[in-house]
């Protein structure tokens, strides 16, 4: 009896040797297809996302800082790639868009547990967008990837001068 957690794209990994990959990767672009429709249909706000042109397996993502925060009224890009074996592995998700945080490098990097060992087939992108938005407005500062931000962090009038002074958006 197969296991209710595997993941069938691994088990159609032989079949898609055969027949090209077409397989797993029709049923990847049906669950981006439906995740499109989804996050188009939502109404959150502060959120979207899109393809890139018209290559389903790169799209490209915004986050608005949330009210109250220091990050309130700026606007984020970000890249989201997904792999082959997506939902069963986590896309990659980048900030194109400077963001000065401590959970976030210079290279745009982010340090989201979703994104590494807690990633579940059942996240999607609303998902991961509501997360990093949350994200934004409360950082996880034991595992900083920018120390001079977790540091700042602290004193939120400067942190929010620093961030204000540096954003290009």
């Amino acid at each position: 009896m197969a296991s209710q957690n595997q993941d069938p794209a691994a088990a159609a990994t032989l079949k898609a040797s055969e027949t090209g990959g077409s397989a797993a990767r029709g049923s990847v672009t049906k669950r981006l297809q439906q995740e499109l429709m989804t996050l188009m249909m939502s109404g959150d706000k502060g959120i979207s996302a899109f393809p890139e042109s018209d290559n389903l397996f790169k799209w490209v993502g915004t986050i608005d800082g949330a009210q109250g925060t220091v990050y309130e009224g700026l606007r984020y890009r970000l890249s989201l790639e997904f792999p082959a074996g997506y939902p069963y592995q986590a896309p990659r998700v980048k900030f194109l868009t400077s963001c000065f945080h401590p959970n976030v490098d210079p290279q745009g990097f982010i340090c989201l547990d979703i994104l590494k060992d807690k990633w579940s087939a059942l996240y999607d992108v609303r998902c991961i967008l509501l997360s990093l938005q949350s994200l934004l407005g409360e950082p996880n500062n034991e595992s900083p990837l920018n120390t001079t931000a977790a540091e700042l962090w602290e004193n939120q009038e400067a942190f929010k001068a620093h961030l204000h002074s540096t954003f290009q958006g």
